[in-house]
């Protein structure tokens, strides 16, 4: 079945106009996907060379962060690629929510602004004074949490204004890191991190809900013969939201393990029933569909990685951190930057193949990377840089294809049909 699909070389039509300034920040999904896309990237390719200079014996004070590398690397992938991507959908889906006025112009660019002095900060963090990386860094959750409420609150909802909530999280677990990191806080940097990819996971199964089912309806509705449509059920959505946060708590507050376990069991059953009752294995033949699921997919992977670790001790820490942040939220941001900046240009919703080969990519970096540790150690190095390799080539290829997509106007209709 799976040799008889055909994707299409190309569903972007050519851009009508030239790259512009003002269309690049008419709406908030544009610089933030592609700022999110190239962050990727960089990001991935630093830290692959200090690792490789480090396997080569090289000094190691090359890369010019502020305490420890690895803790960079994991707040970066947390607080810059990912706040990034959740910026732009937030930007993008809160106007549609509530009929406000999309972010735009001249406020829209000092965001982004503020978005690309805090990755400069980290980048330069052990030659710059560290209260002044603490402010620049910090600076942008508290922005877009402010812009967002603005929008929010034009008509207030607690099904949205929970993105709020998650915001401040966010933004304590990166005032703590930064604490802890600078040693005014007796405090495991790594620890807030892992919280704040914790949150951003509960982010996704929220918004997962909302758009999965949706999209998979709307696609499947056009098939022919009539298929069965996704289903949700109202208790068991609540069970797997209410289960993950439990989670993220039991895990966050150091709970013991049997309680960690248990409640990474019980979500991971829940939201992994949850996933099955959306008929993504019914969407295999439209891969900007079944992309989603397999990013909701890596939360249950991540979830049962965790009650094995707590139970077993057979799987470390790292492993699950990456089935998370790799598998799930790169994924899962992979699959909607690439659907919503289809959409809100006014193209069709069909991922060209190049795009289709970024989600392969994602998939298999989540995939050496979970792996990895679970191997023999002469294993390890290589996978590792597989995996990174394989991570920053999916995003240069989405910045490559959709870099003119995001930086002209928005296409007509009859232009996008074509």
């Amino acid at each position: 079945m799976a040799s008889s699909v055909r994707y299409p070389t190309s569903s972007l039509p050519p851009p009508a106009e030239r790259p512009s300034f003002d269309a690049f920040f008419s709406y908030g999904f544009r610089p933030f996907f592609l700022g999110a896309a190239v962050y990727a990237v960089l990001a991935m390719l630093l830290w692959l060379g200090w690792i490789a200079s480090v396997a080569l014996g090289w000094p190691q004070g090359w890369l010019l962060v502020a305490g420890s590398p690895f803790a960079w690397h994991a707040h970066e992938i947390v607080f810059g690629f990912a706040t990034a991507a959740i910026g732009g959908f937030l930007l993008t889906a809160v106007p549609n929510w509530t009929g406000a006025l999309p972010l735009s112009g001249f406020p829209l660019v000092v965001l982004f602004a503020v978005w690309l002095l805090g990755r400069v900060a980290m980048g330069l963090s052990a030659v710059v004074p560290y209260p002044l990386v603490m402010i620049a860094d910090g600076a942008f959750l508290p922005l877009l949490g402010g812009f967002a409420a603005l929008q929010l609150f034009t008509r207030p909802a607690a099904r949205n204004l929970v993105f709020l909530a998650m915001i401040v999280a966010m933004m304590i677990c990166n005032i703590v890191s930064h604490l802890g990191n600078a040693g005014y806080l007796d405090v495991d940097p790594m620890a807030a991190i892992r919280a704040a990819m914790l949150i951003v996971i509960v982010m996704i199964a929220v918004i997962g809900g909302r758009i999965i089912p949706a999209f998979t309806h709307n696609w499947l509705n056009g098939q022919r013969p009539p298929v069965p449509m996704p289903r949700r059920i109202r208790w068991l959505d609540m069970t797997a939201l209410v289960s993950l946060v439990v989670f993220v708590l039991f895990d966050t507050l150091a709970a013991g393990w049997v309680l960690v376990g248990t409640a990474a069991l019980v979500a991971a059953i829940a939201n992994g029933g949850r996933l099955v009752l959306w008929r993504g294995f019914a969407t295999h033949a439209e891969p900007i569909v079944w992309v989603l699921h397999l990013g909701y997919a890596w939360i249950v992977i991540g979830l049962l990685l965790a009650a094995l670790s707590a139970f077993t001790n057979e799987i470390p820490p790292a492993v699950v951190s990456h089935a998370f942040g790799t598998g799930a939220i790169g994924t899962m941001i992979l699959a909607v930057m690439s659907r919503a900046s289809l959409g809100h240009t006014g193209r069709r919703l069909v991922a060209p193949r190049v795009i289709v080969a970024t989600y392969h990519l994602v998939t298999l970096a989540a995939l050496l990377r979970v792996i990895a540790p679970l191997l023999p150690a002469q294993s390890y190095s290589p996978m590792l840089l597989a995996a990174g390799l394989a991570w920053a080539a999916s995003f240069l290829l989405f910045a490559l294809v959709y870099a003119p997509i995001l930086t002209t106007p928005r296409v007509h209709m009859k232009l996008a049909s074509r």
